[in-house]
């Protein structure tokens, strides 16, 4: 008989980390927080940037914990004391959480605010944990600013978003960011098979690997889709093992021997086969997308086997050694493309199924006949993605067919010959052309005022100090402080904006500085000082407040005085 009066608990939610330590992947957070909290040098705002699943909240939470633990601030909260407990389950009065996407107005910040001028009730700090904060509206986050500007000490701002790009520069600038990697296939898959172990329950390595590859870098979806192939399968409730083929028929997604099969139908260039193949498919009602992206995954591990027959390729239902002796290197690449073009392509096809079959022939079309010579196919392919290959006659309509698919994905599908190949004659390699030089500081800053970015890469850009620019190379200087803005994303963006700006590629290197230098930011903060210093100022001179002071008592609040800014940013 079922238990109808037993609760069950999600297990995204019972696994929930509850210390820094039980967390899987975002090392390079967790080591900068457990800094800041033994060296008491805490910021008074943090941001945590990452797509869905990440642990935004949770490491947001943990830090609250850190704060307020009753043993002590520190980095490894006991998890025993009733503030800890609180914590956790989610009913601590001096932890306020709060989902922007439903709170965007102007008034609940401002009840905010009014409410972060009181202490504490219970602990150290009050801490305010504002998940979706790019949702808040540009009125909520104004009133946000004057907060974020001058907390009070007894005050800390926890944000969270998936979207940093829509913040204001303004808040940006104003906390400590911090972003969250997506989680590889194997932290999953690790994370899964230990919870499966703990929870008493039997799963195929194949189960596992197909949840981990769904779940898409985020735990969250990774714990969510194990629920629901334990639902499933009735593996929970001690009804067997967790099986490929199960967990497969939930997906939608497909049995990897059929990879094999159209890879083989394709290495043999039997269109028949392959045709046969996709009509089986059908009757199973697949995710075509989804085909697509294993087939793609498959070539993948064909390649790298085919370039570095010593890298370790996980096992899979596809034979690698075989294919990758079968097929020529160049025709792989060639394959992966089409298949990654075949995927964009599904929503402009009359039918996922025709728009898949498309993509099946269109890599038949470009596979060589057997009797061609070994750099026939590749030779083709260069010169139709180089020029307009002439019109052939009727007779040569399988070079046709090649030429135009060639042209058609306009990829240049000559590789880096190996050792063994190397019998032709390399390709002219044309300079890209050269950029202008930043010669100085001032002529940086003008670089950074001109070059267009926004968001988080104009932070970085604002808070770098100009160091030298030789040899293509710019090199640039960050603080201690600023060095958490340095994500690999943000420099890309950062070195394609100043590669434009500059005319030509440009390798932008950081460097640890000591903020010797000076910098858009420390600029623009001296700027407002001056206009802050000039409101007052003019505030203090205008004869009617004058006398106001002289004849009414009156006197100015320090720091009630705002300049007025253009920008609208603030009031």
């Amino acid at each position: 008989m079922p238990q109808w009066g037993m609760s069950y608990l999600v297990l995204a939610r019972k696994w929930r980390p509850r210390r820094f330590s039980e967390l899987v992947g975002q090392e390079h957070v967790v080591r900068a927080l457990t800094n800041a909290l033994e060296s008491g040098r805490i910021h008074h705002a943090l941001l945590f940037t990452g797509t869905r699943g990440v642990g935004k909240t949770t490491i947001a939470r943990i830090f609250a914990k850190s704060l307020n633990c009753e043993r002590g601030v520190g980095a490894d909260p006991c998890g025993e004391c009733e503030t800890c407990k609180a914590i956790d389950a989610g009913r601590y009065i001096d932890l306020l959480e709060i989902d922007a996407a439903s709170n965007t107005g102007v008034e609940n910040v401002r009840e905010l605010i009014e409410n972060a001028q009181y202490m504490p009730s219970r602990g150290r700090y009050k801490v305010y944990l504002i998940d979706e904060v790019h949702m808040l509206s540009k009125a909520a986050f104004n009133a946000l600013l004057k907060t974020l500007e001058e907390p009070p000490e007894h005050v800390k701002f926890l944000f969270a978003t998936t979207d940093p790009e829509k913040l204001l520069v303004t808040v940006l600038s104003r906390c400590l960011q911090f972003n969250l990697k997506r989680l590889d296939e194997a932290q999953i898959r690790g994370q899964l098979t230990k919870i499966l172990m703990a929870e008493g329950i039997e799963a195929d390595a194949d189960a596992v690997a197909q949840l981990a590859r769904a779940a898409d870098g985020s735990l969250r979806d990774g714990l969510s889709l194990l629920d629901q192939a334990i639902a499933y399968s009735g593996s929970g409730a001690g009804g067997g093992r967790l099986d490929g083929g199960t967990v497969a028929t939930m997906l939608g997604s497909v049995d990897r021997t059929r990879i094999q099969a159209l890879l083989d139908a394709l290495a043999a260039g039997d269109g028949k086969r392959l045709l046969d193949e996709a009509a089986q498919l059908a009757e199973f009602s697949p995710d075509w997308a989804g085909i697509l992206d294993a087939f793609a995954l498959a070539l993948h591990r064909i390649q790298v086997k085919q370039l570095v027959p010593e890298a370790a390729i996980e096992a899979d239902a596809v034979d690698v050694e075989a294919l990758a002796s079968a097929l020529r290197p160049e025709l792989v690449q060639l394959w992966y493309q089409m298949a990654l073009n075949g995927r964009r392509d599904l929503g402009y096809a009359p039918s996922p199924r025709s728009g898949f079959e498309m993509t099946l022939l269109r890599m038949l079309a470009f596979r060589p006949d057997a009797t061609e010579p070994a750099g026939a196919a590749r030779n083709a392919a260069t010169a139709a993605a180089a020029a307009p290959a002439p019109r052939p006659p009727q007779s040569n309509a399988r070079a046709a067919a090649a030429a135009t698919v060639a042209s058609l994905v306009r990829e240049n599908v000559e590789p880096k010959p190996a050792a063994s190949r190397a019998t032709e004659p390399a390709a002219p390699v044309v300079d890209a052309p050269s950029a202008r030089i930043v010669t100085d500081g001032e002529h940086w800053l003008q670089v950074v005022a001109e070059c267009g970015l926004r968001g988080a890469p104009r932070l970085l850009a604002e808070n770098a100090a100009f160091i030298a620019h030789r040899d293509g190379v710019l090199r640039l200087a960050l603080t201690p402080e600023q060095m958490h803005l340095k994500s690999p994303s943000l420099v890309l963006q950062l070195t394609d904006a100043v590669s434009r700006q500059l005319g030509g590629a440009v390798q932008v290197r950081f460097e640890l500085g000591e903020g010797g230098g000076d910098t858009a930011s420390a600029r623009n903060s001296r700027a407002q000082d001056a206009r802050q210093a000039d409101a007052e100022r003019g505030f203090a001179e205008d004869p009617a407040i004058q006398r106001l002071v002289r004849d009414h008592g009156a006197s100015m609040v320090p720091g009630s005085i705002r300049p007025h800014d253009v920008s609208g940013d603030t009031h």
